[in-house]
């Protein structure tokens, strides 16, 4: 009897745990009440760990974009903005001379102002520089071939005037090319606007200086004293331009090439007796074809 009773108890005791809610599932039975609540606060709580996941793998990928743009960033960067680490040695030649070039001609430019070293002699510096200027001399030589009877004159001076005329309108096509300025940055003056002689390089001065000065070292018949008076004139004339810190003297040296370059392209096309009278009578409107 003992033992029927202790099995009849273990059997209530049994079917009053299935009887709770979070046994139900396991008795079959229909969820009701308090069953259902819990059961959707259970299922509730099972969703919950994939929406954890779901929120915390969210804010996982802000990173990566972010560091998606950081790397991207770098490649949009402009090519002025980046460090050259290993230049080349030519690159490195040429920015050492121009600093040297730079460096000597501010040294050399004593009379580029009034307070300057030398700025007392400025206005016979610049009275020497007038020299060789390209107004100067197409006036001067315009003049000489007005009164110049001979056809051997006239023949030198309309070839010395279109080498003139060549080498304003060469060196001012070079200087609007390249538009470099001189060591003190200085505003052109009347006559150098005038002769489009605005950039400092090549030196204008220089080049019409060693032109005209080879030029008649090759024309004309000179004693020695003045043929080393024409030629040191023509150093002092491109040099004078470095003292007033209108030029460097890399366009010095240019200009002195250039104007040798210019000497022997006009040998090359040197213009003949016969022709120079005719551009002469053309220009003074006393040509008559038909006579």
């Amino acid at each position: 009897m003992p033992s029927s009773q202790n099995a009849r108890s273990r059997a209530r005791e049994r079917n009053s745990v299935l009887s709770r809610p979070e046994f139900m599932s396991l008795n079959h039975q229909p969820l009701r009440g308090a069953a259902g609540g819990n059961l959707s606060e259970s299922r509730g709580s099972a969703k919950r760990p994939g929406q954890i996941k779901h929120q915390t793998s969210q804010p996982s990928e802000e990173p990566t974009d972010s560091g998606s743009k950081d790397r991207r960033e770098p490649s949009k960067m402009p090519e002025e903005d980046c460090m050259q680490l290993n230049p080349s040695f030519k690159g490195i030649a040429m920015n050492s001379l121009l600093a040297i070039d730079i460096c000597l001609s501010k040294r050399m430019g004593v009379c580029a102002s009034t307070s300057s070293s030398w700025g007392g002699c400025r206005s016979m510096v610049a009275l020497l520089a007038l020299t060789g200027h390209g107004i100067t001399w197409i006036i001067g030589t315009i003049v000489c071939l007005t009164r110049s009877n001979t056809l051997a004159g006239q023949e030198v001076l309309v070839n010395l005037l279109l080498a003139l005329i060549l080498d304003v309108m060469t060196v001012a096509g070079v200087q609007r090319l390249v538009k470099r300025r001189g060591p003190w940055e200085m505003t052109p003056g009347f006559l150098d606007c005038v002769a489009m002689d605005i950039y400092s390089f090549p030196a204008a001065h220089a080049s019409r200086a060693a032109m005209v000065s080879k030029f008649l070292l090759s024309h004309l018949v000179l004693a020695v004293p003045l043929r080393i008076l024409l030629v040191l004139w023509a150093f002092l004339v491109g040099l004078s331009r470095v003292l007033l810190g209108k030029h460097h003297l890399t366009d010095m040296v240019c200009g002195f090439a250039l104007g040798m370059l210019h000497f022997s392209l006009m040998e090359t096309v040197w213009l003949s007796s016969g022709t120079c009278q005719t551009l002469i009578s053309i220009s003074t409107l006393s040509w008559s074809p038909f006579s």
